[in-house]
């Protein structure tokens, strides 16, 4: 008798286990979601979720079960047959039918050609044959995400004429931005580690109805890896090992990771270390970029050596270091908790655009380095798929715990005083979001509570005896940042061809700042904001055939004044210091835009947009007064004090063109080309060019693949800023770029020739290389401060087990 109970229980568990099933994609192993499945009389039925998982307990052993996917061929098997399969059912893409779905514009699954913004996505795949070696090259090789780097360990996204903090970044949907994200260039977007990214979704245009403050001009979002289940009786094991090695900076990159795995329990472990030498330009450009001379201390006195190589941009190397681990349990098709735990470091890294300042006609720096950059998170997040008859259908609770840690660090040539600042931000955020779906759409809502903690220092070492002494602060110690909000988005389809999305946001803002460090003789000593904004959105997406499809988009977007706003004290240019101010509003930006495509029996495909946007009471740096003073002494010079004030509008409208021809199965052609353009007004009615507008970009690719091998040369491409087109405070940062026949610094045009392969040596290893910048051309991107790579070839070896 205990061996019958035993026997009918073993039964038991064996048939409940394969209940739940997975369903992927037969090429990229990936779930997929909203996979609709159903019985012959389509009385029984259900939904693969996020994850690719649906419960089919309801259906008989010999019921056929249809498999319908809007993006994939149709299939049919019986119940047992997939039992027998062991739970898992593959589906093959139907290229006449291709339609991704986006998570990125209401955090839930969601048809592109029901979206009416446009959305970029980048794969795993897409990560392994380009071979980014920073997330910030990642974001470039979209062709529509502008790239600027001040140093090797750098790359500041632009998006439509937007950058730094106006726009958003986020990370398994948890918020990336802090509240001293800055107006200048910032580098934090480096922490993120492409060998753990699954996907990368780019968002152009206003995102704030879902996101929040600083999501003007775009939201760039970063779907990491999830830990992968079993699906086999007792645990399986995988995972990836992988090796890189770039010329032109002498790159060495190692990866790891392993994922193990149980029928309820995942765990995903990531290990990723980079060391980079100082980066080689190429041969053939303007000789205004060579490094003919670097700054060394040498017996204790500082000295200018001749660079043997000019071509080597000395003080440019640095190492990194990216690790991550998930845990993931899903105990029934209705829950499923994951946990994110990241920590990434840097070294010392040079800030090379401040070495190769001069003053009066030598090197102004002997030292200019930032600290480790460090970033450790964790979040939490439980997916839930309710009963029928809720008030949602699917929810998502997230919370999370961020730490940023950053350091400054300066001395001028000749000097014994080393500058040096310390900035540590906490950062808390909690959200709760919620889908609805119903028979012609989808109703999303949610709430959102982010605070930011920032504690920052300052000190004066003096390097002879090695003996510090405090001094001012970057920021305000102590200062806070909060931001609390509701929000509702609703896509319905007003027609079969024909959908409609719109929202709202509301959030208010709570700054809090203390100035009573004693340096500085501040007319005030705190600054509090309390405010709040209101957003909203709404867009077309029409489909009327399968050749045209419409997009028209309207939406407004805005960013309130966080603590670099309010109370940062820096040095902005030589000559200048930036002082707190806490009179600040935030600015507001309208957005409209229409887009286009044309798909010609998926041999030809076009894709057009274009649009507008008006941004009011910018936060932009100005001249200021402080207790009537329009100068004062910082770091021992005499400087002119500035101050960020909602002192501007700005323009920014903008093109879009891509194409992509597909000759045959195996030879595709691809473009993108950006076109972006604008003004600034300052309360005189002055225009003055826009900082941020990038040049004209693009890029164009000529793909062949084949089972095994695949093949791509490309060019890359970049129009000319003269003088007149640069906006004031980069002509005032001659040292970034060429100079003219004037004697005016510019922006050369350039382009780059470049080629890339890839083998499948096994389905286990891979092989890939790229080389770059064939025809070695010297160039610098707009507003960067380092020269780009010259000839540059990079191989990797990717082997999964």
């Amino acid at each position: 008798m205990r061996f019958l109970v035993f026997l009918s229980l073993a039964l038991f568990s064996v048939i409940t286990s394969a209940q739940t099933i997975q369903v992927l994609d037969q090429n990229t192993q990936q779930p997929i979601s909203g996979v609709a499945i159903f019985n012959h009389e389509k009385t029984k039925s259900g939904v693969t979720d996020f994850d690719g998982f649906v419960s089919i307990s309801n259906f008989e052993a010999s019921e056929e079960i249809t498999f319908q996917h809007i993006s994939h061929v149709l299939l049919r098997f019986t119940k047992k047959e997939i039992q027998d399969g062991g739970g898992i059912v593959y589906l093959s893409e139907d290229a006449s039918k291709l339609d991704e779905i986006v998570l990125s514009v209401s955090k839930f699954g969601q048809q592109k050609r029901d979206i009416p913004q446009q959305v970029l996505s980048v794969t795993s795949d897409d990560v392994l044959f380009s071979n980014p070696q920073t997330a910030a090259d990642l974001l470039k090789s979209t062709g529509q995400v502008y790239i600027q780097k001040s140093q090797l360990g750098g790359g500041s996204p632009n998006i439509r004429g937007f950058s730094t903090n106006r726009l958003l970044i986020t990370v398994d949907g948890v918020r990336f931005n802090t509240a001293i994200f800055r107006s200048g260039n910032v580098q934090n977007v480096i922490s993120i580690d492409p060998f753990s990214v699954e996907s990368t979704e780019v968002v152009l245009g206003p995102g704030s109805v879902v996101y929040g403050s600083d999501a003007v001009g775009g939201v760039m979002n970063f779907y990491t890896k999830k830990p992968k289940f079993s699906f086999v009786e007792g645990t399986s094991v995988s995972g990836t090992a992988a090796a890189r090695y770039a010329t032109a900076s002498e790159e060495k990159t190692g990866h790891f990771d392993f994922n193990i795995g149980t029928k309820e329990w995942a765990f995903l472990t990531s290990v990723t270390y980079s060391d980079f030498g100082d980066l080689r330009m190429g041969s053939n450009g303007p000789d205004d970029y060579l490094r003919n001379e670097y700054a060394a201390t040498i017996n204790g006195e500082d000295v200018e050596v001749i660079n043997d190589n000019p071509l080597v941009q000395v003080a440019t190397g640095y190492h990194q270091i990216n690790t991550m681990q998930k845990v993931r349990y899903m105990p029934s098709e209705k829950w499923d908790f994951n946990l994110g735990l990241f920590y990434t470091t840097t070294g010392d890294y040079p800030r090379y655009d401040r070495l190769i300042r001069k003053k009066d006609g030598n090197l102004r720096a002997a030292e200019w380095y930032y600290g480790p950059q460090e970033w450790l998170s964790g979040n939490f997040q439980a997916r839930n798929t309710a009963y029928a008859g809720g008030i949602y259908d699917e929810s998502l609770i997230t919370v999370s715990y961020q730490r940023f840690k950053e350091s400054r660090h300066d001395r001028d040539f000749g000097k014994t005083t080393l500058f040096e600042t310390e900035e540590n931000v906490s950062a808390y955020s909690a959200a709760w979001d919620f889908e609805k779906d119903f028979t012609n759409g989808k109703f999303n809502y949610g709430v959102e509570y982010v605070y930011n903690k920032v504690h920052s220092e300052g000190k004066q070492t003096e390097i002879t005896n090695g003996i510090s002494t405090p001094d001012a602060s970057r920021y305000p110690d102590g200062s806070s940042w909060q931001s609390m909000a509701a929000y509702s988005s609703l896509q319905y389809n007003l027609a079969e061809k024909l959908s409609l999305q719109g929202g709202l946001r509301y959030n208010h803002i709570i700054v809090a700042a203390s100035f009573e460090d004693g340096f500085y003789d501040l007319p005030f000593e705190e600054a509090n904001i309390n405010t709040g904004a209101l957003t909203g959105s709404i867009g077309l997406a029409w489909n009327p055939s399968k050749t045209l499809g419409w997009r028209a988009n309207f939406g407004t977007a805005f960013r309130a004044p966080n603590i670099d706003d309010v109370g940062k004290i820096f040095d902005s240019e030589p000559g200048s210091v930036v002082v707190p101010n806490p009179n600040l509003k935030p600015e507001y930006a309208t957005t409209g835009e229409v887009g286009a495509t044309l798909n010609f029996e998926d041999v030809v495909k076009i894709d057009l947009a274009t649009y507008v946007t008006h941004l009011k009471d910018a936060l932009v740096r100005r001249d200021f007064e402080l207790n009537g003073e329009t100068e004062i002494e910082y770091q021992g010079e005499l400087s002119n004090v500035q101050a960020i004030q909602n002192a501007a509008k700005a323009k920014v409208y903008g093109f879009e063109a891509g194409l992509e021809v597909n000759f045959c199965e195996q030879l595709q052609f691809t473009s993108q080309y950006n076109i972006t353009d604008g003004f600034e007004e300052d309360d005189n009615g002055e225009h003055y060019p826009l900082r941020s507008a990038a040049p004209q970009y693009g890029n164009s690719h000529l793909i062949f693949k084949t089972n095994k091998l695949k093949f791509d040369a490309f060019v890359e491409y970049n129009g000319q800023f003269d003088y007149q087109d640069l906006a004031p405070s980069q002509q005032a940062n001659d040292y970034l770029y060429a100079k003219d026949s004037n004697g005016d610094p510019y922006a050369p045009k350039w382009h780059t020739l470049n080629f890339g392969a890839q083998y499948s040596v096994t389905e286990a290893l891979q092989l890939n290389a790229v080389l770059e910048n064939i025809t070695d051309q010297r160039y610098r991107p707009y507003s960067s401060g380092i020269t780009a790579a010259g000839r540059n070839l990079i191989v990797s070896a990717n082997y999964k087990f």
